[in-house]
């Protein structure tokens, strides 16, 4: 399956702020792109806080906090059309399509119960599943 070129990736508005969509349809298990970073240890992770750190395993944690990381802008869904792979002998964390992604979709992936219960149940969810069930 042909790999994703970046240039066919945009960050645009999204429901949740801004958001990573895809300009091309990405078949099902294709590789997106890569989340990328600083590594740094769960200590570390910790005393930093923030939305952009992505566990590569229990040793080591991803910041991905600087605008040149463009996983960072892919955003939660209930209902993801991506999924996260990591790679620990590589130190990578790969994003992969779950699903066939049609052109002009938004990109995203199930952030994980733990930052669901610090930073989205506070204010709620908004990503399209649940603003279109509030309708």
């Amino acid at each position: 399956m042909p790999d994703v070129q970046k240039e066919n990736l945009k960050v645009k508005r999204s429901s949740a702020g801004l958001g990573l969509y895809t300009l091309v349809p990405i078949p099902k298990g294709s590789f997106i792109i890569e989340y990328v970073g600083e590594h740094i240890s769960h200590d570390e992770s910790d005393r930093r806080g923030g939305k952009y750190l992505f566990t590569l395993s229990d040793k080591i944690v991803i910041d991905g906090k600087a605008r040149t990381n463009t996983a960072r802008y892919i955003n939660h869904s209930c209902r993801p059309n991506c999924e996260a792979e990591s790679d620990e002998e590589a130190l990578k964390i790969r994003i992969l399509a779950k699903r066939t992604i049609k052109a002009g979709e938004e990109l995203t992936i199930d952030y994980g119960k733990e930052y669901w219960n610090d930073h989205i149940k506070p204010y709620g969810c908004r990503c399209a599943v649940c603003t279109t069930q509030t309708l």
